[in-house]
Parts: C-alpha cells; sequence; structure tokens
C-alpha cells in the first residue's frame, strides 16, 4: 500500500520516506505515493527530494522516487562525430540560434504532443501543463529552444533548484533539434557550476549521449549538496557558450569548464 497525500493539501505536509517507494518487483516501481495537488510548494519540495510526478490522464496525481536514477553528468557529455558537424553547421549558419524562455508555452505544448516509443498518449496532462507554466512564471522552470530563422523547430525543459536541473521532456520539428538543445544545455550548465541533469528515465538514446544510472541514495546525496545553493542568474544564451563543448576535436578531448562567478 501506498500513502495518500490530501486533496486540500497545500505543500506543507512532508512526502513519506523514500524508503517507502515500491521494490523493484513491485508493478510501479519507484511510486512513493499518491494525491495532493500540483501546487509550486508541493512541487518545488518534491523535486528537492528527488521526487517527481508522473501520471496519465483520469489517474490521481501520482509521485515517484526511482532507483536507478538515470543522470547525464555534464563533464560526461557524449558529442558524437556526427552530432559536432550538426552544431558546427548550426553555429554558423546565419537564423539559427538557441533561446531560453523565449516561447516556453509552445515547448510545453509540443513535448505534450509529440509520440513516444512505447506510450500510448502522454504524461503531460493539462493539469500537469498548467502547473509547470505556473512555476515557470515564478522563473524555476526553463526551456531551451531551437530556431531557424524565427521558427521554432524543438527544444526541451525543465526545473532547476540551485544548482541542479531536472530535465523533463523535449521535442523535436527538425532533424536533431532536441539533440541541439541539449547541448545547448549542457554548455550553460558547465558555464554555471551545474554538474548533474537529472533524466529520470532509463533509455538508450540518453546512454548514449553519455546518461548513466545512480543509486537513489547517490542522486539523493547529491540533491542535498547542491539545491540549496543560488540558482545561476542569467537565463540567457550567449554564443560563447557554445566553447564549453569540443566541437573541433574528438569526444575524449577534456571540455573546458570556465564558469561564472555565482551570482550575488
Amino acid at each position: 500500500m501506498i500513502d495518500w497525500l490530501p486533496d486540500d493539501d497545500d505543500g506543507s505536509l512532508p512526502f513519506p520516506p523514500l524508503e517507502r517507494a515500491l521494490g523493484p518487483d513491485s508493478e510501479a516501481p519507484g511510486l512513493l505515493c499518491a494525491g495532493g495537488r500540483l501546487t509550486i510548494a508541493r512541487l518545488r519540495q518534491a523535486y528537492r527530494r528527488g521526487i517527481f510526478p508522473w501520471y496519465s490522464r483520469g489517474e490521481p496525481v501520482l509521485w515517484w522516487c526511482t532507483t536507478p536514477r538515470m543522470v547525464l553528468k555534464t563533464a560526461d557529455f557524449r558529442l558524437h562525430r556526427s552530432l559536432r558537424k550538426t552544431l558546427r553547421r548550426f553555429i554558423a549558419t546565419p537564423g539559427c540560434e538557441i533561446r531560453i524562455d523565449a516561447a516556453f508555452d509552445r515547448v510545453i505544448a509540443h513535448c505534450a504532443s509529440t509520440p513516444r516509443d512505447g506510450q500510448v498518449g502522454t504524461w503531460i496532462v493539462p493539469e500537469l501543463m498548467r502547473a509547470y507554466r505556473h512555476w515557470h512564471a515564478a522563473g524555476e522552470v526553463h526551456s531551451f529552444e531551437t530556431w531557424i530563422d524565427g521558427e521554432l523547430v524543438g527544444g526541451l525543459y525543465g526545473v532547476c533548484q540551485g544548482r541542479m536541473f531536472y530535465g523533463e521532456s523535449m521535442f523535436a520539428r527538425s532533424t536533431d533539434a532536441s539533440k541541439i538543445a541539449l547541448a545547448a544545455l549542457v554548455a550553460f550548465c558547465r558555464r554555471t557550476g551545474i554538474d548533474w541533469i537529472d533524466c529520470q528515465q532509463q533509455t538508450r538514446h540518453l546512454a548514449s549521449m553519455g546518461a548513466a544510472p545512480v543509486a537513489r541514495e547517490v542522486f539523493v546525496s547529491h540533491l542535498d549538496q547542491v539545491v540549496e545553493l543560488p540558482s545561476p542568474g542569467q537565463w540567457t544564451y550567449h554564443r560563447e557558450l557554445w566553447r564549453q563543448l569540443p566541437l573541433e576535436a574528438g569526444p575524449e578531448a577534456d571540455p573546458p569548464m570556465n564558469r561564472l562567478p555565482d551570482p550575488a
């Protein structure tokens, strides 16, 4: 049995201990509890403990803390030769640019409508979209967007708490557009001292780009060290950030890690 949060919860009640999440032999490994409301206070408390909402239309809010957890350590980001070529061409082509938070509503809507292999429908239900739009307005949810000739062709969105970025979903309307946005996110994170990007679920695609599973206790221990740190103060993408990636070297090259000073 799992715990239920009351419907009138304002986010002040604590979550159950993470150890009470359903185990690997259950029908829902990682499921911790259900119910409650998607308030900013509740979401903030969840992410800072490694918990995230994930459910389908017609279901109550389901809260998860999976183990292992798929994490992309930004120092381990794997830039394959084909993507390096794509990025060099993208950077050199007039009209191609990365924007941050320029079209958040459109990004999350595209993510919600993008078909996923092995999935029927979407977990980004209308209630979840509204909650993350409100959280974006509060300055803690961000989109990284790939633009070509004034058209939004791909992107991703995620949550930032302190010096931790939690990737949520991505979409592409053009070849490699979501990969370009991910590379831009990695470059931004390297410059601003964000060492881990949470990917939640294990996929072959993420593994090919350097993501790897870590145990829940390792993941939560990292959160304890970084979520109370000051978040990046400026969410703007400058072309110089591409220098954080080894665009001219092989994948074995050490990336530059020149970080901005912490915001005051």
